[in-house]
C-alpha cells in the first residue's frame, strides 16, 4: 500500500470516515503519521471548543470574582478554587461518574458520558478556573488613573467596561492567557487515559500512539511523532495569540530599533 492510499485511508478515520480496521502488522512510518495525525483531529476540537466557550465563562467568573457582592464573589472564588485545587485527571473521573449517575436517571444526559461532549465540559470548565484568575489578576492591576479618567469623561457604567475596562483587562492578561491556552491544549491528551470510553477505536492522537507502542514494543517511533504534532499545534497557538496579541497593543507606541550597519574594524 503506498503512502498515498495510507493517508486516504485513515486520514479521517478519527471522525468516521475511512478505514475502518486499524493494521494489525508491518507498521510503516506513514500509517502511523496518519493515524496519529487523524486523532489530532479530536484534540483541536477539544481545545477549540474549550477554549472558546470558556474565555466567556471566564471572564464572568473573573467578574464575579471581582464584585463588591458576597452573592457574586463567593460562587465565584469557590469555582475558581475547587477547579484549580483539584487535578484535571480526577476532574475527569469524577465527571463521568456523575454524568454516568444522571443518565441513568436522566436520559437526555447520555451525550455527557461520551468523550466529545462529557471530556469537552471537564476541559472548559478546568479552564474556565485558571482563565478566569487570570483575568481576575488583571482586573486588579488596571490602573487607577485610566479608570477615574473615565469618571471625569462621564463614561460609567457599561460603557466604560466595554470601551476601558474589558480591553485593559485583555491587553494585561493576555500573555499569560497565551500560556494557558498552551496548557489546554496539552491536557487534551488526558482524555485517552481518562474515563470517557473510545467508541470503535475513533481516538485522539494519544490513543493512536499508544496502539502503535504497544503494538510494535517501540515506544521511540509514535511518542515522538505526537510530539512533533503538538510542537506543531504550540507553534500555531503562539502565532494566532501573538497576532490577537499586537491587535490589542496597536494604539501603544511600539520601538523602532534602527537597522543594524556592517562597521569594518580597521584599527583595533
Amino acid at each position: 500500500m503506498s503512502c498515498l492510499q495510507t493517508i486516504q485511508d485513515y486520514a479521517f478515520r478519527s471522525i468516521g470516515y475511512g478505514e475502518r480496521l486499524l493494521p494489525r502488522s508491518d507498521f510503516t512510518l506513514c500509517e502511523q503519521f496518519t493515524l496519529i495525525g487523524s486523532g489530532m483531529i479530536w484534540n483541536i476540537y477539544y481545545g477549540l471548543v474549550a477554549i472558546f466557550f470558556g474565555f466567556f465563562f471566564a471572564v464572568t467568573l473573573a467578574m464575579g470574582k471581582n464584585s463588591h457582592h458576597a452573592y457574586l464573589r463567593k460562587p465565584a472564588e469557590f469555582f475558581i478554587y475547587v477547579f484549580r485545587g483539584s487535578p484535571l485527571f480526577i476532574q475527569f473521573f469524577f465527571a463521568y461518574a456523575v454524568f454516568l449517575s444522571l443518565k441513568q436517571v436522566y436520559p437526555i444526559f447520555q451525550p455527557l458520558t461520551a468523550a466529545w461532549m462529557g471530556a469537552t465540559v471537564v476541559l472548559l470548565l478546568n479552564t474556565s478556573a485558571y482563565s478566569a484568575e487570570i483575568f481576575f489578576g488583571a482586573l486588579r492591576s488596571i490602573p487607577k488613573g485610566d479608570l477615574e479618567a473615565a469618571d471625569a469623561y462621564g463614561i460609567m457604567g457599561l460603557n466604560r467596561f466595554k470601551r476601558i475596562t474589558f480591553p485593559t483587562m485583555l491587553r494585561l492578561a493576555w500573555p499569560s492567557y497565551t500560556n494557558e491556552a498552551i496548557f489546554l491544549f496539552h491536557a487534551t491528551a488526558l482524555v485517552s487515559f481518562s474515563s470517557f470510553p473510545v467508541r470503535g477505536q475513533k481516538g485522539d492522537a494519544l490513543y493512536y500512539a499508544n496502539y502503535f507502542a504497544d503494538k510494535t514494543f517501540n515506544p521511540f517511533v509514535p511518542y515522538p511523532i505526537l510530539a512533533g504534532y503538538f510542537i506543531i499545534l504550540t507553534l500555531a497557538v503562539i502565532t494566532v495569540y501573538g497576532i490577537a496579541n499586537r491587535h490589542l497593543n496597536r494604539h501603544l507606541p511600539q520601538e523602532k530599533r534602527k537597522p543594524a550597519r556592517i562597521r569594518i574594524n580597521l584599527f583595533r
